[in-house]
């Protein structure tokens, strides 16, 4: 499902027209980013899941073109666990 698909859906679950629902997806995520964008920011929906931020540690690698070593350096990134109620659904989720 990507973006559009998934304000038809909301539409036509919530009945509200698509300019409405793509107004509340991006008002959605607009705030979830803001709030990880704070120091210690997290965005918790109890059953859904928790958006929060992870640091990684600088490290080494190595560049696949070359096979020499280089710097990967620390950096913050987005990291989404799923709840309870989200994780026992798409547990029991038949495979099509």
């Amino acid at each position: 499902m990507n973006k559009s698909e998934l304000i038809d859906a909301i539409a036509k679950d919530a009945e509200i027209t698509k300019v409405a629902a793509k107004k509340a997806l991006e008002s959605f995520i607009a705030n979830v980013t803001t709030t990880l964008k704070k120091k210690e920011g997290k965005v918790s929906l109890v059953g859904f899941g928790t958006f929060s931020v992870s640091e990684r540690a600088a490290r080494q690698g190595i560049n696949p073109a070359t096979k020499k070593p280089i710097k990967i350096a620390a950096k913050k990134v987005a990291k989404f666990k799923a709840g309870a109620d989200l994780a026992t659904a798409v547990a029991g989720a038949k495979k099509k």
